[in-house]
């Protein structure tokens, strides 16, 4: 109950940070990834106008050393940001509560991914200091945004929950739930939402009334992982007034006149890897939980992340 939010809290208005933006960034999974964190500060730092950077989450996960989790985090609370279910349970006074890493994970992971996830956070929370864990532990769940004719909810899981799966690529893929999301979207009043959490990128539209142009679900998938097999660029979103730069474009769609995109996040490959392997080398429990996608990325491909309702 601690994760649940529900969808009528972004009914609220937008406040005047994230209010009338021609550039917003949100990026979910970083996961401790500090070359991936640069990265996305430089690209940020080059947009013009109004603009803001949105850390949605899960921002800690590989950064067990404590003087890259206190980097991260430093950097991280220089923008808006949202605790992720990572971030919640590691703002706890006592490692890993009752909610273990507090994934929510749904059916399809098996039982060893979740355990050594659970491990994980373990592990990570000896990283934090007390003032880290109160820093964490105020951060919001949700926030909304405009861009803009487009009203935005920000989300690290799904419209009901911190933790929540409803924003999965696996999950939109079926047209009843698609439904419930529908239902989720009536009682939000927004255009569209800004997740991550799930691991996988996916933009999913959704009919609604006649006179209405389609909600959207905008995933990133991970900032601080690969994507997609064969490319080693983490994901943000991208939502501004003007187009991205088209390298940088992995899949994309315009909506009221606002364009939005997964924007690559690309570092050196052998750095990036390094980086990991200093902290979670071989027979670690990261090690085998993601190594694999770090060095080859996940069975999947940009054109699967485009997904509109008929």
């Amino acid at each position: 109950m601690a994760y649940h939010h529900g969808p009528a809290v972004f009914r609220q208005p937008v406040p005047a940070p994230l209010a009338d933006l021609e550039v917003l960034y949100v990026v979910g999974g970083l996961y401790g990834n500090t070359l991936a964190l640069h990265e996305v500060l430089r690209l940020f730092e080059a947009e013009t106008g109004r603009k803001q950077l949105v850390f949605n989450g899960d921002f800690h996960w590989f950064d067990v050393h404590p003087d890259t989790f206190d980097h991260i985090q430093r950097e991280v609370l220089r923008h808006v940001a949202l605790r992720g279910n990572v971030e919640t349970e590691l703002a706890q006074d006592t490692p890993a509560s009752d909610a273990g890493c507090g994934c929510a994970y749904p059916d399809w992971v098996d039982d060893g991914v979740v355990n050594r996830s659970n491990r994980i956070l373990q592990r990570l929370w000896s990283a934090a200091t007390p003032a880290h864990r109160a820093q964490l532990a105020a951060l919001p769940m949700w926030q909304t945004a405009s861009v803009g004719t487009l009203r935005l909810g920000i989300v690290h899981g799904d419209a009901q929950s911190l933790a929540g799966w409803g924003f999965a690529q696996e999950h939109l893929a079926d047209p009843v739930h698609r439904h419930t999301v529908r239902d989720w979207f009536e009682q939000a009043g927004v255009d569209a939402f800004a997740s991550s959490h799930t691991c996988l990128p996916v933009f999913q539209s959704l009919r609604r009334g006649a006179a209405q142009p389609p909600a959207w679900v905008f995933n990133n998938g991970a900032a601080g992982m690969p994507n997609f097999r064969g490319d080693a660029a983490g994901l943000l979103t991208r939502i501004a007034l003007t187009p991205a730069p088209a390298p940088l474009r992995r899949a994309g769609v315009v909506q009221q006149g606002v364009h939005i995109d997964a924007l690559a996040i690309q570092v050196p490959v052998h750095a990036a890897q390094a980086q990991f392997l200093a902290q979670w080398p071989a027979g670690s429990d990261a090690h085998e939980s993601y190594f694999g996608r770090i060095s080859a990325g996940p069975d999947y491909h940009p054109h699967q992340v485009v997904r509109q309702e008929d």
